[in-house]
């Protein structure tokens, strides 16, 4: 997806004030705390993660979804729709949107009943229950909330435009960050060029590579610009590292609010909201 970001619906509508998602993360306050909702979005990038590799796609398919999963729940709550149905839907629709091919739906339900099963059965104990109606259902609410939306920029293209000149080792460990940096906020608030400058920032000094470090001096960009992107990622690499995800999800997704299912098998959650309610 070529295309220019500056006159992108992207950029038009989707890049968030941290303010906007300081009020997504308090939405569930009640029952969740800000670092609560934080794990959360760090568990389902994983869950995502492993949807989208079980069924061999690309990584641009996956962060497509993580960054559809996260617009959703930053205007929502967790009340609204479940995020264990939320999050096979997202890559679903990444899949059409990134022109890989929709996957079947019900391979995709049964991949995630086999996740479920084995690598993530701490989380869940009872059986996967969704079924291809629910995640077309889900589907529905998704495209009416990012207002079709659909085209997402991802820090992937500038990073390997920009690492052409700092060498592959920069380019490995910065591409690696940029995926981990799927679990925070950054993807919401910033442009993906700065995000993508931010990665090879943090790979540079890393690397201690000393041509990489004369290059960014001689950018145009404020290095304040990047490294505030730079300290949230940072910031996220901190909660993660602290965080055990087999001992305190289970906790976590006991406090979360879920959405009932009416006796006619469809989705009864609040009515979602749009783009509109962050202006």
């Amino acid at each position: 997806m070529a295309g220019n970001f500056w006159r992108s619906s992207h950029y038009g509508q989707w890049i968030i004030s941290e303010e906007r998602v300081l009020e997504g993360h308090e939405r569930d306050s009640k029952s969740l705390s800000v670092d609560d909702v934080k794990k959360l979005h760090i568990f389902f990038a994983n869950f995502i993660q492993a949807l989208g590799e079980t069924n061999k796609l690309r990584q641009q398919v996956i962060a497509t979804a993580t960054v559809y999963f996260k617009r959703f729940y930053i205007l929502n709550s967790f009340k609204s729709i479940d995020p264990f149905l939320m999050s096979p839907t997202c890559i679903f629709l990444a899949s059409k949107v990134e022109e890989c091919g929709p996957i079947p739906i019900q391979r995709l339900i049964t991949v995630c009943s086999s996740l479920i099963k084995s690598k993530f059965n701490f989380a869940m104990t009872n059986d996967f229950l969704y079924r291809p109606q629910h995640v077309l259902e889900c589907e529905f609410y998704l495209l009416e909330m990012m207002d079709c939306c659909l085209i997402v920029h991802q820090p992937y293209r500038p990073l390997t435009s920009y690492a052409e000149s700092l060498g592959p080792e920069v380019l490995n460990t910065a591409w690696h960050i940029v995926n981990d940096a799927l679990r925070c906020d950054v993807i919401l608030t910033h442009p993906p060029y700065l995000i993508a400058l931010s990665a090879l920032h943090m790979s540079s000094v890393i690397h201690n590579n000393e041509n990489a470090m004369k290059w960014f001096s001689e950018l145009s960009i404020s290095i304040e610009k990047i490294t505030q992107v730079s300290q949230q990622i940072i910031q996220l690499y901190e909660l993660w590292r602290g965080f055990d995800e087999k001992k305190e999800i289970p906790g976590i997704l006991i406090r979360m609010p879920r959405p009932r299912m009416s006796h006619s098998g469809s989705l009864s959650g609040s009515r979602c909201s749009t783009p509109s309610s962050m202006r």
